[in-house]
């Protein structure tokens, strides 16, 4: 196995405005909104940390605080619920505060999720880094992450997280072009288009919200233009990458992910994963699927 530096810090870029979510994220965060009883942030974190990664570095932006606040200590909640006896509850409050290492920067202005990787060069410095969307839930039980790392550790260079889309969801993603390797689930990525028009989609390989990305993406992001919706975009920046030798920060592979995902980036999708989460919880689905059942049926 070839000396690669190991992979040690997270990145959550959080800056966004939620737009898609209005009115309920003019003052509350979309990363802050519950997937069942857990924001859908922590998720991403807790993900993180199953990985390995302990030091999680939140790029933000203005009206975040709660997400500040959320992996916090609440003393006073906290003695509230000591004073009542209620160990259960007081756990679950005490749990994101104990998750990892937090860091917090701020994204001064939307200028697209390029920038927002670039706002974490002064804490990421000159090691590889894993950058995890909100918008995307990983099942636990997939471990993508991991196995993202386990490739970086193997190939060097960045790994981007692929998964198969049907032709006419093409446009919603970054595309890759690729190569096989040696490996069944990974692959050599040759190009990288940000949400092509599905005829001109080099595959139907997908992008999706997980990367483990070589610190040479910041000078990279630096000279970056912007590109789709006059944003900068990380995927202009690996597309670069791709084209690099070993020795200038490429090349650039992909994790074939066939697991669990869910989406939590739009109205639909966001009450599809809650309904997804309240079916596996072992609290909530001897009560709740017998009422869906009974919901759906009198439709």
């Amino acid at each position: 196995m070839a000396d690669f530096h190991p992979v040690t810090k997270a990145v959550v870029p959080a800056a966004g405005l939620g737009t898609r979510f209005l009115p309920a994220t003019k003052a509350t965060p979309k990363e802050m909104l519950p997937i069942v009883d857990k924001p859908a942030i922590q998720y991403v974190v807790e993900e993180a940390v199953s990985a390995g990664l302990l030091d999680v570095l939140m790029v933000t932006g203005k009206n975040k605080r709660s997400i500040e606040d959320h992996f916090d200590r609440a003393i006073e909640l906290e003695d509230a619920l000591e004073a009542k006896g209620d160990d259960e509850r007081l756990s679950q409050v005490r749990e994101p505060a104990d998750l990892a290492t937090l860091h917090y920067v701020r994204q001064g202005e939307p200028r697209g999720l390029g920038h927002a990787v670039l706002c974490a060069k002064q804490h990421v410095g000159d090691h590889p880094f894993a950058c995890l969307l909100g918008d995307d839930l990983i099942d636990y039980r997939d471990e993508l992450l991991k196995r993202m790392i386990e490739v970086r550790a193997t190939y060097g260079g960045s790994v981007v997280a692929l998964m198969e889309v049907p032709k006419e969801q093409v446009s919603l993603y970054g595309c890759a072009a690729i190569e096989p390797t040696s490996e069944q689930d990974v692959v050599r990525v040759t190009d990288l288009v940000e949400k092509p028009p599905a005829e001109e989609a080099p595959s139907n390989w997908a992008v999706i919200g997980r990367y483990v990305i070589d610190p040479a993406v910041f000078e990279v992001l630096e000279n970056t233009p912007p590109g789709r919706g006059n944003e900068i975009q990380l995927t202009d920046a690996l597309r670069t990458l791709a084209g690099r030798g070993g020795d200038e920060g490429g090349p650039v592979h992909g994790v074939l992910f066939r697991g669990r995902r869910y989406d939590t980036g739009n109205k639909l999708d966001y009450l599809r994963t809650v309904v997804q989460f309240a079916a596996d919880r072992s609290d909530l689905a001897p009560e709740f699927m017998p009422w869906l059942k009974e919901f759906l049926a009198s439709r």
